[in-house]
């Protein structure tokens, strides 16, 4: 049962919350196999809102963030221009397993709370990276669309304790369009 729990949960909180254009929605689903009924990952609402995976090749510049015991990013804030793709170099240098995730506050909110019931829920989606003490990963994003995009730990007590930062992504003319085809523009 609570393996069933397990893969519900994580179907839930699919990669399909973000936009990956016209690619199989069912490719995102997590490594589990989880699907909806249908067959594929669902969508939160917030497509593209922290923006898509990126792509190696296309990465402008790294940016190192070391994760402490101490419940903190650094650095905890950076800026991105619209359209830069980062590779994000991720070091723990604590005692105890860390994540980095991208994300709005909303969707990192909801998978804390996920995370506090199951722990030990394993997942792999392209906004995160979950590293072991001395360890280092690595996360390559696209930011699509200009705004503030939050980043946390969701490792239980992690969040709570004040483990998050921020990414500022600077609008940019002329910046790709968005996958619903659109550039960046205000409801």
């Amino acid at each position: 049962m609570k393996k069933l729990l397990i893969t519900a949960a994580a179907a839930m909180f699919a990669v399909g919350s973000y936009a990956h254009g016209d690619e199989d929605h069912a490719a995102s689903a997590p490594k589990s196999g989880a699907k909806a009924a249908d067959g594929h990952a669902h969508s939160h609402g917030d497509s593209d809102a922290i923006g898509v995976p990126g792509q190696a090749a296309k990465v402008t510049r790294t940016v190192t963030v070391d994760m402490t015991d101490a419940m903190r990013f650094n650095p905890a804030s950076f800026t991105a221009k619209q359209g830069e793709t980062i590779r994000f170099t991720v070091k723990n240098s604590g005692k105890v397993k860390h994540e980095f995730v991208l994300g709005t506050e909303k969707e990192l909110k909801e998978h804390y709370e996920l995370m506090k019931k199951f722990p030990e829920m394993e997942h792999s989606d392209p906004n995160m990276v979950t590293v072991a003490p001395g360890k280092t990963g690595e996360v390559i994003w696209q930011f699509t669309k200009a705004g503030k995009i939050d980043f946390a730990c969701l490792q239980p007590g992690h969040y709570d304790a004040g483990m998050k930062g921020a990414v500022n992504v600077a609008a940019v003319k002329g910046a790709p369009m968005k996958a619903d085809g659109h550039g960046d523009h205000k409801h």
